[in-house]
């Protein structure tokens, strides 16, 4: 019996306020509060609160047997619990269904398994306590920051315990196989749910193109599309940010009435059923080993890294911030390690990215300054702000 497996991220970074050089050592107070729960007001009015009804709704019409899962970072979790309480409380009811699995990644939706172990598995620790703590699970499958994934990194989740991950079905890494079988990681037994970016970007990003020669895409052809593929694979994994509902794809295209059909219409074939990720890897038994000759996300259209460190400017903030790792730690405060680990978040460095034609919009649409050299100022000056407070000698250290 083959299976759709519908996995949604759930984000929302702390964005910096403006920072010119003047403020460097006279303000410490570096996030726009106004700004994050503005963004948190408007997608929880749009997407987070329609959305999570909608699924609920869905969960309980079919007794359970739409299934879906979610990764909710920490970052995400305290601006909700600050900002819009009822979202959170609308993820509760939703955990509480048995049909929900919450899935782990970084609390801060950081880019630190590429620099800093430790750190990496810091944050993992943290999300897993959190997922723990307010939706009653622990995470058996990891999804780590926008599906970055090679097979060091896939080795050190699989050495965590973790029993499968989530990553980007890229072509070239795939080769001749299909993204819609279970595979292992290379040299471990943990499990590989691959993403059919073909399937989900028609949902994510073609929906409402009125040019592409697939609109309007209605409930019945995409169920047509799924099952199109019975004896092709054993588990269709649609992943996406959960954005795309009201908020990349706006109420006014229809979204949430394609949701509303969409599993009658993938029950109507009697061999179809929906799974969570965890119960997709017990059931399909793995077809091989899929080993990744480079690094891999979900961004862009190279799918590759170069989203977040493609230029001189993101390299170097990287490095920065990754460097104060050290100092940090040895400081022992609390307050401050949390103020590093926010400025670790991909966004970002994804706000500095200087690419052009559709990649390029992309990256317009989400960040808040006017343009890339302005986030990387910023970020700079908070930084350097940041480092008086860490690096300069005790003597000549500013409080945050």
């Amino acid at each position: 019996m083959p299976s759709v497996c519908f996995y949604f991220e759930v984000h929302q970074p702390y964005r910096l306020k403006p920072y010119g050089a003047l403020q460097v050592g006279r303000d410490h107070e570096y996030f726009d509060d106004k700004l994050n729960a503005e963004v948190m007001r408007k997608v929880a009015d749009k997407c987070y609160l329609p959305a999570n009804e909608s699924m609920l709704r869905l969960i309980e019409r079919t007794d359970g047997r739409f299934r879906i899962s979610y990764a909710v970072t920490g970052v995400a979790i305290e601006q909700m619990k600050r900002y819009v309480p009822e979202v959170m409380d609308s993820f509760v009811r939703l955990a509480k269904t048995g049909a929900v699995e919450f899935v782990a990644e970084t609390y801060y939706h950081s880019l630190a398994a590429l620099y800093d172990e430790e750190e990496y598995k810091a944050q993992i620790d943290l999300q897993m306590k959190l997922v723990e703590e307010e939706f009653g699970q622990t995470p058996r499958i990891f999804r780590n920051t926008e599906l970055i994934y090679n097979d060091q990194i896939g080795q050190l989740i699989a050495d965590l315990g973790f029993d499968g991950m989530i990553c980007e079905g890229a072509d070239d890494v795939l080769d001749w196989r299909s993204p819609n079988f279970v595979y292992r990681v290379a040299g471990r037994e943990m499990r590989l749910l691959t993403k059919n970016y073909k399937l989900s970007d028609d949902i994510a990003f073609r929906f409402s193109n009125r040019a592409w020669n697939e609109y309007p895409l209605t409930a019945d052809k995409f169920a047509r599309w799924v099952h199109g593929h019975s004896g092709a694979g054993d588990v269709i994994n649609l992943f996406m940010d959960y954005e795309t509902f009201g908020e990349h794809q706006w109420k006014e295209t229809g979204i949430f009435e394609f949701l509303e059909h969409l599993p009658d219409l993938l029950f109507t074939h009697p061999h179809w059923d929906i799974l969570t990720p965890s119960q997709a890897i017990d059931r399909y038994p793995a077809l091989g080993e899929l080993p990744f000759h480079r690094t891999v996300s979900w961004a862009d259209e190279a799918r590759d890294i170069s989203a977040w460190r493609g230029n001189e400017m993101q390299q170097r903030a990287l490095a920065e911030i990754y460097s104060l790792g050290e100092a940090i730690r040895q400081r022992n405060n609390s307050h401050l390690l949390a103020l590093w680990r926010r400025l670790q978040t991909s966004d970002h460095f994804y706000y500095m990215a200087t690419k052009s034609a559709s990649d390029g919009e992309v990256h317009d649409y989400f960040s808040p300054y006017e343009g890339p050299y302005d986030a990387f100022i910023h970020y700079m000056n908070v930084l350097k702000d940041l480092k008086l407070s860490v690096l300069a000698p005790a003597e000549k250290r500013i409080r945050i």
